[in-house]
């Protein structure tokens, strides 16, 4: 970063240090104030990236408020701004307080001109790896995957690209996956990416409807079928005619209806509950589900015939977990959005955060992480959202490490080929490919033993 880029704001009330910390910056773009309107003018004016603020300002040089008041006042304005604050006056309390609001660093006076320079320097620093990450968020961001997909998982982004092949061909499709996992958004990414985008795409649980209302809601019903039915009412498969119909949870589909779901699949026509007329439909059909079908066939809780009706393509989705990377990318994305909605002044996450983002297992997958997110959006008493505010006890986080990442797994897969050689440790060597001196050295070095 040049030195014009390189904007360094110092907010001092005393001319003689202002003139001194002037002096003792080289390649910073320097502007030096020493009351709250002229550093919040700067602020505008300059957009510095980094910033050094003596609490002790006027009209109240002896104490602290209006350091704190201008603080606030800057962090509202531009809350990405890295602040370095300075004072003399119960600098522990101070110091607690500031990092509290939202400064990035502080620092007691008297001031030691190597100390403060080290610390603007990495205030410049994370600063400009914040900016970079912002910009390649909005960058992946940019380029969602189907339907809308945040990711940037293999894993994930194989699951687009198939449905995006066969969203063209008519052909049913089904989708397994955990809940959570976003299977209606890559529906609705499958309908707009086929030739039936421009019809309509009707989505129905069959899971959140009472066994005695589906088949109504479904195939809909004559004036008089019975009790209550005022008047004639088309169904969710006639309203999706030259579009798709989206049928979450279909293993909660009874027996009985099952026969009829599948006397659609083979003839595309339809009759109402009360009805004697045939009524031909033209909709593509794709399902979802969490609960395992072929276990179900072989139970006789779901029919075969009607599973290799609907199943003609199979998408299985990774649970978030599976998507190295995703909950980072994802939780950055949700906190954005919230923070945007409730008029927060969250900015991101500390360290905390991220390590337990990471470790965290997600047995509610997406909409778990989204949950955590915005709730925490709103409890959040700092600028940046802690472990604490997402409510995650993540104990040890795994290795990011590259180097412990190896390690690890040298270690699980010496420990595997010990088993699987019974403990041998020629057999043991031939297994990983390496010399029985090499596995020697592993093993002394990571500690193993046969």
């Amino acid at each position: 970063m040049s030195a014009e880029m390189r904007r360094l704001l110092i907010v001092e009330d005393d001319l003689g240090l202002q003139r001194q910390l002037r002096w003792a910056y080289e390649g910073y773009a320097i502007t030096a104030v020493g009351d709250r309107a002229a550093a919040l003018a700067a602020l505008r004016a300059e957009e510095p990236q980094v910033v050094t603020l003596d609490l002790g300002l006027p009209p109240d040089p002896d104490g602290t408020s209006e350091g704190f008041a201008t603080l606030e006042a800057m962090l509202a304005l531009k809350p990405d701004t890295k602040i370095i604050v300075a004072s003399g006056h119960g600098a522990r309390e101070s110091a607690l307080k500031a990092i509290a609001m939202g400064a990035f660093d502080f620092y007691a006076k008297p001031i030691d001109i190597d100390t403060l320079g080290l610390i603007v320097a990495r205030a410049f620093h994370v600063h400009a790896l914040e900016a970079e990450n912002r910009r390649l968020a909005a960058r992946i961001e940019g380029e969602t995957a189907l339907g809308g997909m945040l990711t940037a998982a293999p894993e994930m982004l194989k699951v687009t690209r198939t449905i995006e092949r066969v969203a063209p061909a008519d052909v049913s499709v089904l989708l397994l996956g955990a809940s959570g996992t976003g299977k209606e958004l890559l529906a609705r990414g499958l309908h707009d990416a086929s030739p039936r985008a421009q019809g309509s795409f009707v989505a129905i649980n069959c899971a959140a409807i009472p066994e005695t209302l589906l088949e109504s809601e479904l195939f809909g019903h004559e004036k008089g079928a019975f009790t209550g039915a005022i008047k004639t009412t088309a169904g969710k498969i006639e309203a999706a005619q030259g579009g798709t119909l989206f049928l979450d949870e279909i293993g909660d589909v009874p027996l009985p209806l099952q026969v009829k779901l599948l006397r659609f699949l083979q003839e595309r026509v339809i009759e109402r509950i009360g009805g004697r007329k045939p009524i031909p439909v033209d909709t593509r059909i794709v399902c979802a589900t969490h609960q395992d079908l072929d276990a179900m066939v072989a139970d006789g809780r779901f029919r075969e015939d009607l599973y290799y009706r609907l199943a003609e393509i199979v998408v299985r989705i990774p649970s978030l977990a599976e998507r190295p990377g995703d909950a980072g990318l994802l939780a950055r994305h949700f906190l954005r959005r919230y923070a945007r909605q409730m008029n927060a002044a969250v900015t991101g996450f500390a360290p905390d955060a991220l390590a337990a983002i990471d470790a965290w297992g997600w047995p509610g997958n997406v909409r778990e992480l989204e949950n955590r997110v915005k709730r925490a959006v709103i409890m959040a008493d700092a600028k940046q959202v802690t472990a604490a505010d997402l409510d995650l006890d993540h104990g040890e986080a795994e290795p990011i490490n590259l180097k412990a990442i190896r390690e690890e797994a040298d270690r699980r897969a010496i420990r595997h080929a010990l088993a699987r050689a019974q403990g041998n440790i020629s057999g043991t060597a031939r297994l990983l490919g390496i010399s029985r001196p090499t596995l020697y050295d592993l093993m002394k070095a990571y500690d193993l033993q046969p």
